[in-house]
């Protein structure tokens, strides 16, 4: 059996993705409309990100590895639907935390949202990609709600989920964002795709396929074509307080700039530049897609989708990708794909240049 070779560079591959940027926990612990609390709550929520990079890059690159060295045995993929459990911290640090025994029918609607929609993202993969979990071969998919206390923000650490509950005033439960839970769990699906680096270009792009799939999962699960969706991302997580605040979303991917977004981000790779929060790059390729699915028209996973999805899992691992060379594969498999569409082709190449790409 042959193995892939891959050069793995000095990249900084981070697999352990936060759905809140550090940045925004950073503002918020200086905001003084707030209170001390709440204040604090945010600043410990932004060093706790920064300590995980030391550990968490180590974690992905043996991920990686694994991939791209050692043989796998799988020749036939399970037809059976992944394993959805749900874990409860108790409001603790460590994880996973305790077992909840049939989480779907648990009185904690925490509990109840995590299965449902981790059961569901699950199933959107596997009814419209043929993909069983997030690395294709049935991987259980485990969930931890109730983390520390007031926590704002929700992660993938490269083999689970978690979920804080939110200060309830800016944030407010993660498990409400359906997008949320479909962004944090496609980091799992490119780490094991394209084991995408959490840094310059290639961070960009591991956050914008997050965000895209996020938001083609909310579409589906409500049954919307392109016109119907709102291409907002983190809607249902804002509270009362950002609202208060003129915030409607964190991320806006048919207006990455908008005043509106907690998060704004740029629209052309004109505006890029090394070393830019990932969380921020990533509305260049999110830009991008929306212009792809909103000129085809229909529902997003029809086409736009299988392009994007047969792009990041068709190839093999590719850690530095830059966004030029995604763009350009994007390219090749519309092509590929929808050879007689020659508009389909047109969409792609119309909406990357359009973004400076």
């Amino acid at each position: 059996m042959k193995t892939k070779k891959i050069t793995l560079g000095h990249q900084n591959c981070d697999c352990h993705c936060f759905i809140i940027p550090a940045k925004i926990l950073r503002k918020f612990s200086r905001d003084k409309t707030l209170s001390a609390g709440e204040r604090k709550a945010f600043s410990a929520a932004a060093r706790f990100e920064n300590e995980w990079r030391k550990a968490r890059e180590a974690k992905s690159l043996v991920s990686l590895s694994a991939q791209t060295i050692l043989p796998s045995g799988l020749t036939v993929r399970p037809v059976s639907p992944p394993t959805v459990t749900v874990f409860d911290c108790k409001h603790h640090n460590t994880l996973p935390g305790v077992s909840i025994s049939n989480p779907g029918s648990s009185s904690d609607q925490t509990c109840k949202r995590a299965f449902t929609e981790t059961t569901s993202v699950a199933s959107f993969y596997q009814s419209i990609f043929g993909r069983n979990s997030i690395d294709d071969a049935g991987m259980a998919m485990l969930s931890s709600i109730h983390y520390s206390v007031k926590y704002n923000n929700a992660f993938w650490n490269g083999g689970q989920m978690t979920y804080g509950d939110g200060d309830g005033n800016i944030f407010i439960d993660f498990t409400k964002g359906n997008d949320v839970i479909g962004h944090e769990l496609t980091h799992g699906v490119t780490q094991y795709t394209l084991g995408l680096a959490y840094q310059d270009e290639a961070g960009g792009l591991n956050e914008s396929i997050s965000d895209v799939f996020g938001s083609m999962f909310r579409q589906w699960q409500g049954n919307q074509d392109v016109s119907q969706a709102d291409w907002l991302i983190g809607k249902d997580i804002m509270g009362p307080g950002a609202v208060a605040r003129g915030f409607s979303c964190l991320r806006d991917m048919s207006n990455p700039a908008a005043s509106h977004c907690l998060s704004p981000q740029p629209t052309k790779f004109s505006q890029y530049r090394n070393g830019m929060d990932p969380h921020e790059s990533s509305g260049i390729p999110n830009f991008a897609f929306y212009k792809v699915a909103m000129a085809l028209g229909g529902n997003s996973w029809t086409i736009a989708g299988q392009i994007w999805y047969n792009a990041v899992t068709q190839f093999g691992p590719s850690p530095n990708m830059t966004m030029k060379q995604f763009a350009d594969r994007t390219r090749k498999v519309a092509v590929s794909l929808f050879s007689s569409q020659k508009s389909v082709k047109v969409a792609v190449d119309n909406a990357w240049k359009a973004v400076g790409l």
